[in-house]
């Protein structure tokens, strides 16, 4: 059996098996015509010598006769064929690469404009011609040419790929699906094709939106990073601020305490020159009394001497210097300058804190308690914004986001990104904890604190006694006790912050922390502790003047 060959408008030169021009052509006893090939093929796979156009049956295989005629005609269209396509080669574009060339051409492969599905042959505009002229195989499925041909056939059965089989969602054969998949769901290439392009034209708008929302994302990330070059640069410039003046603070409470130190080395210097000049003196008058008391002394005249001894004597210096020193006290200088210089920057650290406060204030978000969340001893008010210990256990439902032993309470809203603030009134209270707190904690049973447990808090026990709940807890000492408790979270940046809101102070933070989850509010307002920790756990609106 030959290629497809380039033919003129009639078929009858073409075997009905092969649906090709004719190789060998033989005449059955019946008059009908085939290729020698194909028809001694069809006979094998056949119980019977049956003629696959006449339907005959002959009960011994047939003698089969060379039809002169028909070879004649065959060759003669071949070589129409073949000079048709020589003068028109010429006049059509050779295959370049990374084209489909035709399969028919030889020698210079010119490109193909279609591929047939049946042939498994890709054609160029000559060799294309009867496939769009011939009857029989006019009905062939034509494509834009592919190159691979070959891999649209089964590998197994060397059969077609025709069906699309649903169960396995891949392409089969017809012996496909009679051995292989008989149970399947089946649809013909063209139904499966369709399905799947819908399918892609879901999925390329859910791309589309995908890139979109990327494209967004980017959008938005830049703009952050705006927005972050701002705050470095206000970061930046305030540190500068700052640190400067503390500098300031430093060099000049240097230079106070060198010019103390100094003024009293020239006061004890000066004190020291008049002492000195003193006893010069008074040793220049003693040495002219001892030159008198000489004198005296060698007299011989009885009166002389008695009538001038007083007034010596009573000429004698009377200033007592055992005491007298010139030794400066320096002690204290230094710790007395130090301790000025630790109340200055005490007041820019509270200046500093409280420009601090004020920008995570702006964070703040409206939290509310979350009944469903709180253990049965606790009383919630109806706004749901205070929380304390009740000595009766409600009759409530354990549901799984109920904490059962641990007398706490999470808030509504829950946080995955930014930054979020929210401030809670904590005076005459002996006990509480505060914090927040990831969606997956466990609930149930006895819990432990800790980061690693999923909270990150602070508590108060015993009325004084504060804790930072880390990995391991750390104990916080606080000059005053605070009302009102701020907490900040940086979700990106791992960051979770308690401040003393009326002294404006950063009590503690958690840094480095990694958030996966959604976080919540976390209270517990303590045991009542008959009456003395029964003071409510109070949400308030940020900057509230109480």
């Amino acid at each position: 059996m030959s290629a497809a060959s380039c033919l003129q408008s009639e078929d009858q030169f073409l075997c009905s098996i092969c649906q090709d021009v004719f190789t060998d052509p033989v005449t059955t006893p019946c008059g009908h015509n085939f290729c020698k090939n194909c028809i001694t093929e069809h006979w094998k796979s056949n119980d019977q010598y049956l003629c696959p156009i006449c339907k005959k049956v002959f009960n011994t295989r047939p003698k089969l006769k060379v039809n002169t005629f028909i070879s004649e005609k065959v060759s003669q269209f071949r070589q129409e064929a073949q000079q048709k396509a020589s003068s028109s080669s010429s006049e059509q574009q050779a295959a370049k690469p990374g084209e489909v060339p035709c399969d028919i051409c030889k020698g210079t492969k010119l490109k193909a404009l279609k591929s047939c599905l049946v042939c498994l042959a890709s054609y160029c505009e000559t060799h294309l011609e009867p496939h769009l002229t011939v009857s029989r195989i006019k009905r062939h499925q034509l494509i834009d040419p592919v190159e691979n041909l070959e891999g649209r056939m089964c590998m197994k059965h060397d059969k077609p790929l025709e069906l699309f089989c649903k169960t396995d969602q891949t392409c089969v054969c017809m012996l496909c699906s009679v051995l292989d998949h008989k149970t399947h769901e089946f649809v013909p290439l063209k139904e499966g094709y369709e399905g799947k392009k819908a399918e892609l034209g879901k999925t390329g708008t859910e791309i589309q939106q995908m890139i979109q929302k990327r494209r967004l994302k980017i959008k938005e990330i830049k703009h952050s990073v705006d927005f972050t070059k701002e705050d470095a640069d206000r970061e930046k410039a305030e540190g500068v601020q700052v640190f400067t003046a503390l500098k300031e603070s430093v060099e000049r409470s240097l230079n106070e305490l060198i010019e103390t130190i100094e003024e009293k080395q020239r006061t004890t210097e000066k004190q020291a020159e008049d002492f000195i000049k003193e006893l010069e003196q008074e040793i220049s008058e003693l040495k002219k009394r001892s030159s008198e008391v000489k004198q005296l002394s060698r007299s011989e005249d009885h009166l002389h001497l008695l009538q001038n001894f007083s007034s010596l004597k009573a000429a004698l210096p009377t200033k007592d210097w055992t005491e007298v020193s010139v030794r400066p006290s320096y002690e204290g200088t230094v710790v007395r300058a130090v301790t000025q210089l630790e109340e200055t920057l005490s007041k820019e650290m509270k200046k500093l804190f409280e420009v601090e406060l004020k920008r995570v204030q702006q964070y703040a978000v409206d939290v509310t308690l979350d009944p469903d969340t709180a253990h049965p001893n606790l009383i919630l008010s109806d706004d749901e914004k205070q929380v304390n210990h009740g000595d009766v256990k409600k009759n409530l439902p354990d549901n799984p986001e109920r904490f059962s032993d641990c007398i706490n309470v999470l808030g509504k809203q829950s946080f995955s990104s930014g930054r979020f603030y929210f401030e809670v009134q904590v005076k005459r209270k002996t006990d509480w904890d505060l914090g927040v707190a990831r969606e997956s904690i466990n609930r149930k049973g006895e819990i432990t604190l800790s980061p690693h447990n999923g909270y990150w808090t602070i508590w108060l026990r015993n009325g004084n006694e504060y804790e930072a709940l880390d990995d391991p807890p750390a104990s916080v000492f606080l000059k005053s006790q605070p009302q009102k408790m701020g907490v900040f979270v940086d979700y990106e940046e791992g960051l979770v912050s308690f401040y003393d809101v009326d002294a404006a102070a950063l009590i503690c933070s958690f840094t480095g922390c990694s958030f996966t989850e959604k976080l919540y509010p976390y209270f517990s307002p303590g045991p009542n502790d008959g009456g003395k920790n029964s003071a409510p756990l109070i949400i308030c609106p940020v900057n509230q003047t109480e």
